[in-house]
């Protein structure tokens, strides 16, 4: 999980991400307001020496982003400088076309987030894998609501999961990112309840592609 990023405002946690390139983080978009100003990269414990912190250049927020719950929750952030590629710092592939998955596939998601609703942000990053779930179910257990692009995995008829703090993380399938960590309902983290729900990476490769390409 090398690739994985705290994404603070004022020195502290707001959200994770992860590194796409050597000067592009991916987070979510209900991350960048307030705007964050640096990533911390290279350890799994924010508290450590090891840690590396830089600054963020700018923001790209998709442009049909209003609010979490009507999706394309995710935005970009260009550091100010190029992140040393090393042992504990590397990028994480994204898909170059839209992918299927299939249900059932054990992935996994990583963050800094609480463990229950009412803790507190930890120190030391947390792993846990998650399964897929089909989407025509997902949509029937979250109902019309549920926006469109988005992958459902874990949440659900499980204990496993992801919390607050942990928004704009990926979730991690063979090696590559397929989403970003979104949303679950009403800030509660008690499972099982209905899907965890994130951002499906695949339906924005070509905004993605396009900011790389023209903001280097």
């Amino acid at each position: 999980m090398q690739y994985v990023v705290s994404v603070q405002r004022a020195g502290h946690h707001v959200c994770g991400g992860f590194l796409i390139s050597e000067d592009f983080v991916v987070t979510a978009a209900v991350c960048s307001t307030p705007k964050p100003d640096v990533v911390v990269l290279g350890s799994h414990d924010l508290k450590s020496s090891n840690a590396e912190k830089i600054k963020i250049e700018e923001q790209y927020k998709h442009p049909d982003y209003r609010d979490v719950e009507y999706g394309d929750d995710i935005v970009l952030l260009k550091l100010s400088g190029k992140a040393p590629l090393k042992k504990l710092v590397k990028t994480l592939p994204i898909p170059k076309d839209e992918i299927k998955l299939k249900e059932g596939e054990i992935c996994s998601v990583a963050g800094w987030g609480k463990t229950e609703s009412k803790d507190f942000i930890v120190d030391d990053m947390g792993v846990v894998n998650v399964s897929l779930l089909n989407p025509q179910l997902c949509r029937k257990i979250w109902g019309p609501g549920l926006p469109p692009k988005v992958i459902c995995a874990g949440g659900y008829n499980t204990n496993k999961g992801f919390c607050q703090g942990d928004s704009g993380g990926p979730l991690v399938c063979k090696g590559m990112a397929v989403g970003v960590v979104s949303f679950n309902r009403h800030r509660n983290c008690k499972y099982p309840d209905v899907p965890n729900v994130y951002t499906d990476i695949s339906k924005y490769l070509q905004w993605i592609n396009k900011i790389i390409e023209t903001k280097k």
